[in-house]
């Protein structure tokens, strides 16, 4: 069993692991119970009462969080020389085609979102087995596959997020960072649940969000009532 640290006994005390807390109440517990020196990032898992093995039950998104991640995205942009300035005026951080394939094919992943065009999804798709385990593969669905290139690298820029339900039913997002102010981790967390929320699959029985954890990096969940998240 592993030893709790002195930190981390301390985080447990604050938290009545019993108790459904409300979205406001779990947004300033975890700036109280984060002991990370560094600016922890703010993470939800939300349990799903789907079966993801069942195509008719994917739950697959995207999000744009009011107040972003808080995060730095690096966006790499896999496009036609035309398309270049347009991807870097737009702050992308990485821009070209060819040797970043090359690139990705010897390994190299050092980003967190790809952006590509149509024209070269051919070339992009043989990238699969290195992209795919990654999440990194571009997306039509997710606005990664796109001719407006401009305006996606913005959109991730600014915070906009894709997710998926992974095969225990559980969609695990970052919504911010500890530094963050309770109100805006609350309204982060509000958008991504009603994106979650307006996704249910018709053939979905039951409870549909069983269960939501907030948590920062090495802080323990904090369990949310999902009715504290209703409009």
């Amino acid at each position: 069993m592993t030893k709790l640290t002195k930190n981390k006994k301390l985080a447990l005390a604050k938290i009545d692991t019993d108790k459904s807390y409300t979205i406001e109440e779990a947004a300033g517990l975890v700036k109280d119970i984060t002991y990370t020196k560094f600016d922890a990032s703010v993470d939800i898992d939300i349990r799903l009462g789907v079966d993801p093995r069942k195509a008719n039950q994917m739950v697959r998104g995207v999000v744009t969080l009011p107040n972003g991640t808080g995060k730095d995205t690096r966006v790499l942009v896999l496009c036609t020389p035309d398309k270049e300035e347009e991807a870097k005026s737009a702050g992308a951080d990485f821009v070209g085609l060819d040797d970043y394939i090359e690139k990705i094919k010897e390994g190299w992943t050092d980003v967190d979102v790809i952006i590509t065009m149509p024209s070269v999804m051919g070339k992009v798709g043989a990238l699969g087995r290195v992209l795919g385990p990654r999440g990194l593969m571009p997306n039509p669905k997710s606005g990664t596959v796109t001719m407006e290139i401009g305006k996606a690298v913005k959109e991730v820029k600014a915070g906009k997020i894709d997710f998926k339900v992974d095969r225990y039913g559980i969609v695990h997002s970052t919504v911010g960072k500890v530094s963050f102010s309770p109100d805006k981790l609350v309204e982060n967390v509000r958008e991504f649940v009603s994106v979650i929320q307006k996704l249910k699959p018709s053939s979905a029985k039951g409870t549909y969000v069983k269960s939501i954890y907030l948590s920062s990096t090495m802080s323990p969940g904090i369990r949310i009532e999902p009715k504290s998240l209703e409009v």
